[in-house]
């Protein structure tokens, strides 16, 4: 049996004032594990089970920052539609129930205006917009473009929060707790490393880093003393350059590497951790050629 879970304001709030006065569209619930199924038309069909493993222990630390997506199919049966990763991950770590946005109806219209229409709240934390934009995106079919004309923002401001999403969750939860600001977060999410992440967030709860310090230590970070430097000027991206490397690291699910000279010629670089990793993005790959 789903239960209404007690999120007061926050995520809860989301969607609340859709509620009213007309049919439920989506609510959050604890659903027990053992009624959810994968959806059929899920298109990655690998995993990575080290990434897999390691969001299981963050998960069963301090929760599912992000509730998954599920659409009621029958009594007790849910199918997922969004956050198959963070399924899998929660089963390998013994809850035997998931917070999840329950889709009630396929009036993806109705869910599009109430999510436009809470974004505006003021009491809504960094993660929880990100998180509204990421539906809006994956449940209402948005392109970044028309996303920022849905919520009168800059792409390169829906972009910003988008990217704290890919920050470690316990970063994350630090955000929504308010223990560092949205200015620190985006110094982080300059770092490549997870590892490296979560250390200067560290020092920062350690020693009070102000934001400017924030940024100092990930310059030093990202440029190190034996980096030789180059005479020429560095090439800046076109806003379009930088619009395409964030959807490649969405689409390939890692930090794509892109590069540009003066004369229009570049390349572009998908990093992978391991040999699984490696035969996963093949695996994308292979299919774009099918």
């Amino acid at each position: 049996m789903a239960k209404r879970n007690a999120l007061g304001r926050g995520l809860g709030a989301l969607i609340d004032d859709a509620d009213k006065n007309r049919d439920e569209n989506s609510s959050i619930s604890e659903i027990a594990i053992e009624e959810i199924e994968a959806n059929p038309f899920q298109p990655r069909t690998t995993f990575d089970e080290e990434a897999l493993k390691e969001l299981a222990a963050s998960i069963k630390e301090i929760g599912i920052i992000q509730p998954i997506t599920l659409r009621k199919v029958g009594d007790h049966k849910f199918q997922i539609i969004a956050g198959e990763r963070r399924f899998r991950a929660s089963k390998i770590a013994g809850l035997k129930t998931v917070t999840a946005y329950v889709r009630m109806a396929e009036d993806e219209g109705m869910l599009e205006m109430a999510l436009v229409e809470n974004i505006q709240r003021e009491d809504l934390d960094a993660i929880e917009i990100a998180i509204s934009y990421q539906r809006l995106l994956e449940e209402c079919k948005l392109t970044q473009e028309s996303l920022s004309d849905r919520v009168g923002k800059k792409r390169s401001t829906v972009s910003n929060y988008l990217r704290l999403l890919r920050l470690p969750a316990l970063i994350q939860k630090g955000i929504v707790d308010k223990t560092i600001s949205m200015g620190h977060a985006r110094a982080l999410v300059n770092i490549k490393s997870p590892e490296d992440q979560l250390a200067i967030y560290e020092e920062i709860l350690k020693n009070d880093y102000s934001v400017r310090k924030v940024e100092e230590l990930v310059r030093l970070l990202n440029s190190p003393a034996e980096k030789p430097k180059s005479s020429a000027p560095k090439q800046r991206h076109p806003e379009e350059y930088g619009e395409l490397k964030e959807h490649l690291s969405r689409f390939f699910k890692t930090d794509v590497d892109f590069s540009l000279n003066n004369k229009g010629k570049g390349k572009i670089v998908i990093p992978f951790g391991s040999s699984k990793d490696l035969e996963r993005i093949i695996g994308i790959l292979d299919k774009l050629n099918g």
